[in-house]
C-alpha cells in the first residue's frame, strides 16, 4: 500500500481570533454538499466564556478534516477507502468504505464522522472542496467566511502568514501554530489568542502513528492466510488422528466379536 508525505499543495490558515461563531462555514459546507446542518464536514470549537465579569472572553474556531501529511485514517483503513492525493487531500471513497470505522478510532484529531443511524452509513469528513479547487474556486468555508477567519492557498503561504502574524503581533497570539508540527504535520493550521487546548483541540504528539498502523494493516491479509493455513492444517491432523483412533477402535471391536464367536463354537 504505497503512502506518500510530502508536503501538501494547498493548507489552510484559521486565525481563532477573528472567529464570530456565525456558523457561515457549516452552512456553506451544507450547501455545497447537500447535506443537513447535522451532517456537515465543518464544526465549531469553543473555550466557553472566560475571565471576570465584566471582561468576559470567548473564543471559537472552525474545525475540520486536518489533512495530515502522514495520516493515520489512511494507515487505518484496510481497503483503501481513504487516500491522500498528490496534492496532499485526503479524501475518501464511499463505493469502497466496508464500514469498519477503524479510521474514526485511529484519527488523533476525531475528525471523521459516521452516520450511525443511517441504513447505509458512510464516513462524513471535510475533502478540501477538491471538486471546487479543480474549478479554480477556494473550498467553500473559506470562500464565504466574513471575517477572514478561515485562509485558503498554497501551504508554504500560509504557513509563512501564520509566523507573520505570530512574530509581528507577539502579545496577541500564543507562540505556536497548530497543525505545523502535531501528528507530523498537517495542512490546516491554526493560530489563536488563547491556548489550544482551551479551545477543545486535542493534543497530539509530533509523530504519526501511521507507519504502526501500516504494519498491522499491511500484515493483516499475511497474517490473515498464515492462520487460515495453519488451522486448516491443525483440522487435517485432528481429523486424520480421530479417523485413526476409529479405525484402531472398529478392529478392536471386531477382534473381540470374532473372539467371543470363536469361544461360543
Amino acid at each position: 500500500m504505497s503512502h506518500q508525505t510530502n508536503d501538501p499543495r494547498y493548507g489552510f490558515l484559521i486565525d481563532a481570533s477573528y472567529c464570530i461563531d456565525c456558523r457561515t462555514c457549516m452552512v456553506a459546507c451544507s450547501v455545497e454538499n447537500n447535506v443537513p446542518m447535522d451532517s456537515t464536514r465543518i464544526w465549531i470549537e469553543e473555550t466557553g466564556v472566560t475571565g471576570t465579569y465584566p471582561d468576559l472572553k470567548r473564543f471559537t474556531a472552525p474545525f475540520h478534516c486536518m489533512h495530515c501529511k502522514d495520516p493515520s485514517c489512511v494507515s487505518a483503513c484496510t481497503v483503501s477507502a481513504l487516500t491522500r492525493n498528490e496534492e496532499g487531500i485526503v479524501v475518501y471513497d464511499q463505493d469502497i468504505c466496508i464500514g469498519c470505522r477503524y479510521c474514526l478510532y485511529a484519527c488523533p484529531f476525531g475528525v471523521p464522522n459516521y452516520q450511525w443511524d443511517e441504513p447505509l452509513p458512510l464516513v462524513i469528513k471535510c475533502d478540501m472542496c477538491f471538486s471546487r479547487l479543480s474549478e479554480g474556486q477556494q473550498p467553500a468555508c473559506a470562500a464565504t467566511c466574513p471575517t477572514g477567519a478561515i485562509q485558503f492557498g498554497r501551504y508554504e503561504d500560509m504557513v509563512a502568514e501564520a509566523h507573520r502574524k505570530i512574530n509581528e503581533q507577539p502579545e496577541k497570539y500564543v507562540q505556536h501554530v497548530y497543525g505545523e508540527q502535531e501528528n507530523g504535520g498537517t495542512a490546516t493550521l491554526y493560530i489563536s489568542p488563547v491556548p489550544f487546548e482551551e479551545l477543545g483541540f486535542p493534543i497530539a504528539g509530533e509523530t504519526s502513528p501511521a507507519y504502526s498502523n501500516r504494519l498491522v494493516t499491511e500484515g493483516t491479509p499475511m497474517v490473515a492466510g498464515a492462520m487460515l493455513v495453519g488451522l486448516t492444517g491443525a483440522y487435517l491432523t485432528i481429523k486424520h488422528l480421530k479417523e485413526e483412533a476409529e479405525q484402531e477402535s472398529d478392529e478392536a471391536a471386531h477382534g473381540a466379536s470374532s473372539e467371543s464367536a470363536v469361544e461360543e463354537e
